[in-house]
């Protein structure tokens, strides 16, 4: 692996990336001019001149970090961002295609030779790789695994048969083990023999001769005791440990109870295969915020904000299209009461406002939901009580906000019965959202599916279609 450069602060690098986005400009602009310029020499000034702008911005690439890097990758247009991909080092090439989204990650790799993917993938770890994997060409993949070791085909054969769910895939294989039986000093010599630690080592394993966990030394009681002193009488034999199946969202909720670094992964025998580390953790808590974020809003999957048009709209069109449904049902249930809204026009002016305080309610309590599901606080057997509490909020919003909305409607419109029915339809329908809030991500969660797909679009689409029913059945009810 290569030496990493510093990370940037965030001026810094927004600073660096309008460099970037000027030299990008600059290189296109007097490309463009050269070649209307017409004469021999016209190649030979077009060459000079691309060579000067593209030194500049290999040296403006060069010192950052491979996530700095990413970062102004993905904020370039396609074609310029693959003339600064062709700009950074061979040997970076694995490191930035880990940083970068997974949507942009595929522009690259298919801008890539089979060859210089190899070499890519070759500077990689085991587990790097296997996060790598999956998007990379399979004759790709056979040529880097016949470079490997032995062991190395055994821990990346380990890490990519894992759900990406689990432990097992964000599992890290470079660990320091230590025996119970050598005292610290001898430990200390093992320690100098490293060019550097791995990195986020706050704590060593104490094996048997076969790989056995038998428990954890902190580096802060290694350094702190008498060197004399054997590793078996220091080490930590109660700790929080993981398995590879268990789930990645159980490992990331342990490492903020406990405030861990570093945990340990054992196999069912109890024999160490590899630890978790906190910046994995990260990872993983970072990419499942972005995904539920997304799911929310009905998108597939990350997008590449410069990706082409039929990428975005294959992206995006599945939820839009459900969208477009629940909107011609929310249509029709207004139609069904045209006769009503012409007597009262008021009712128009009113029903806006009822389905949308519905949907902004019901969205609070999804979202607090799917929160808690995430954070393994709320069971599918938990509904009743949740409802309970969630109907009970509803119930004084509705009369508050809707008792005062409808003192507003009788104060405009001089109706005491249309205030009456907007209270109604407000409490009515802010119980609606709250059901309905409680309801979906529960019921998803017990059925196997995502909790977050879609759900703001299903309660909006609920809440707008019920709002208008509600509000406009009450008001031929009651006031025609």
């Amino acid at each position: 692996m290569s030496e990493e450069a510093p990370l940037t602060d965030t001026e810094d690098l927004q600073a660096r990336l309008s460099e970037v986005q000027t030299l990008l400009a600059r290189h296109k602009l007097v490309e463009d001019l050269v070649r209307r310029q017409e004469g021999p020499r016209q190649d030979l000034a077009e060459d000079i001149v691309r060579q000067q702008h593209l030194h500049e911005l290999r040296h403006k690439l060069a010192p950052m970090h491979p996530a700095d890097i990413a970062y102004i990758l993905e904020a370039l247009p396609l074609d310029e961002r693959l003339i600064a991909w062709d700009l950074v080092k061979a040997e970076r090439d694995g490191e930035i295609l880990l940083e970068v989204s997974d949507a942009v990650r595929e522009s690259l790799i298919e801008a890539m030779a089979p060859n210089e993917l190899v070499a890519a993938a070759e500077t990689l770890d085991a587990d790097e790789l296997a996060d790598l994997a999956p998007d990379l060409p399979q004759e790709v993949i056979d040529d880097v695994f016949r470079g490997m070791t032995v062991e190395e085909r055994e821990q990346l054969r380990s890490a990519m048969s894992y759900p990406e769910s689990s432990v097992g895939a964000i599992m890290d294989f470079a660990m320091v083990t230590v025996r119970e039986d050598v005292t610290l000093e001898v430990v200390l010599r093992y320690l100098r023999r490293f060019d550097e630690l791995p990195d986020h080592t706050d704590q060593l394993f104490v094996v048997d001769r076969n790989d056995y966990l038998k428990g954890v030394l902190s580096l802060n009681v290694l350094l702190v005791n008498d060197p004399e002193v054997e590793v078996g009488a220091l080490m930590q034999t109660d700790f929080i440990k993981l398995e590879p199946d268990d789930l990645a969202e159980e490992a990331a909720r342990a490492f903020d109870r406990y405030d861990l670094v570093s945990a340990p992964v054992v196999d069912a025998d109890g024999k160490l295969v590899g630890r978790v580390t906190v910046n994995e953790v990260v990872d993983y808590i970072r990419e499942e915020a972005e995904h539920e974020q997304l799911a929310q809003a009905g998108l597939k999957e990350e997008e590449d904000i410069f990706a082409s048009v039929w990428d975005s709209v294959k992206n995006r069109w599945a939820w839009l299209a459900i969208n477009l449904v629940t909107a011609f049902i929310a249509s029709r249930v207004i139609g069904a009461f045209e006769g009503s809204i012409e007597k009262l026009v008021a009712l128009a002016a009113l029903m806006p406002i009822v389905a949308g305080i519905g949907g902004n309610s019901g969205n609070q309590t999804i979202t607090m939901i799917v929160r808690a599901i995430a954070m393994g606080q709320v069971q599918s057997d938990a509904m009743r009580r949740l409802l309970k509490k969630e109907l009970s909020v509803a119930s004084i919003n509705g009369l508050i906000w809707g008792g005062l909305l409808g003192v507003v409607a009788w104060w405009l419109y001089h109706s005491a019965a249309l205030g009456l029915v907007l209270t109604a339809a407000m409490t009515l329908n802010l119980l609606l959202a709250a059901t309905a809030g409680v309801g979906i991500p529960l019921l998803r969660q017990k059925f196997g599916a995502d909790p977050a797909i879609g759900s703001s679009v299903m309660i909006t689409a609920l809440t707008d279609s019920g709002g208008f029913f509600i509000f406009l059945g009450l008001a031929t009810l009651f006031l025609m």
